[in-house]
């Protein structure tokens, strides 16, 4: 499956059968309320860092899943959640495409079309019901179109060498009318804080996920080769050890916070989060690949699929801004510390 244009149906068909893509529905509709209500947050956290620890783009696909219907579910209406959760529970899978083609960004007329692309789009092709940004002459709405299997959508442009099984390219919206019921909240409420940002927090635990099993492919690899006797690969392997669980302790934090603290101290943790988590997965890859040496470049080792497809998972957008931010925030507060 880890080859570009990789199709992603058999990962979607794992979380269909284990029940995670209704787990993300409402109580009221046959799920968990997984991802909706702060109590769950927790859970949630455990279950993306065990799926990511399996697949990186099967979390990311997964988070994605969540991240749509929290949005549905936050800003959309009763008529709205029921028809989301009718298609989950026939099999669709859900995700947010936010990426605008810079040369045709996606924009909605006032009769309700749309023209231009969604690009890095996860799932392309078959994610059948997406939520994407457009603007519009009131700002910019979400909305939620509804495709059929390898619709508009194409996967050549996605040349990245990790996260291949993603399926991430982009998808044409030129000439689809959309019609009132596809609009999901007013204008502005994708980016509304401190869930906009704040969010981050579930791709963190995905991330956490590939942290933890390279460590474990690392210890095994060693065992297996009678090398767990040598100081040099315990202290790496010591190290690789606080860095994933340092990882996990701002991971778990973070779903905590989200939930529970003001939208300053949300925006402040979580983006010193991302910094962290960073940080770690950087830590651990450089450690294993040392200590495994060239056979961790080799395919098709495992070590090598996880380190590719974590090294390419990691470059979220503006983690500089992200750390400058959560300082600010800081500095203007009265205590540099956050529950």
């Amino acid at each position: 499956m880890d080859h570009p244009g990789a199709d992603p149906r058999p990962l979607i068909d794992i979380l269909q059968r284990n029940g995670l893509l209704v787990a993300a529905l409402p109580a009221l509709e046959g799920g968990l309320d997984l991802g909706l209500v702060p109590q769950r947050n927790s859970l949630l956290a455990e279950v993306l860092m065990t799926i990511g620890r399996g697949s990186l783009p099967m979390g990311r696909l997964f988070e994605g899943h969540v991240n749509a219907l929290d949005l549905i579910h936050r800003f959309g209406d009763g008529e709205q959640m029921r028809r989301a959760a009718a298609d989950v529970r026939e099999g669709c899978l859900f995700g947010v495409w936010a990426t605008d083609d810079p040369s045709r960004p996606l924009r909605m007329t006032a009769e309700g079309r749309l023209e231009g692309r969604k690009i890095l789009a996860s799932g392309a092709g078959r994610l059948l019901r997406p939520l994407v940004t457009a603007t519009t002459e009131e700002g910019v709405r979400l909305i939620a179109p509804r495709l059929r299997p390898g619709e508009r959508s194409e996967v050549r442009s996605w040349t990245a060498s990790g996260m291949q099984v993603s399926a991430t390219g982009s998808v044409d919206f030129t000439g689809m009318m959309t019609r009132e019921a596809d609009r999901i909240g007013p204008p502005g409420c994708y980016q509304k804080e401190p869930y906009f940002t704040g969010g981050a927090w579930r791709f963190l635990a995905v991330q956490c996920g590939g942290v933890e099993e390279l460590v474990q492919l690392m210890r095994h690899h060693l065992r297996r080769l009678d090398r767990d006797g040598d100081p040099h690969q315990r202290r790496r392997l010591g190290e690789c050890m606080v860095a994933a669980e340092t990882a996990r302790l701002w991971v778990r934090k973070a779903a905590l916070v989200y939930g529970s603290a003001e939208e300053e101290t949300v925006l402040a943790y979580v983006q010193l989060s991302r910094h962290a988590v960073e940080r770690a997965a950087l830590d651990v890859l450089e450690r294993v690949q040392r200590s495994i040496g060239l056979q961790a470049f080799l395919r098709p080792s495992p070590v090598e699929r996880v380190a590719r497809d974590l090294a390419t998972y990691l470059r979220q957008p503006g983690p500089d801004r992200a750390l400058d931010n959560a300082a600010a925030l800081a500095f203007a507060a009265e205590q540099a510390g956050w529950p």
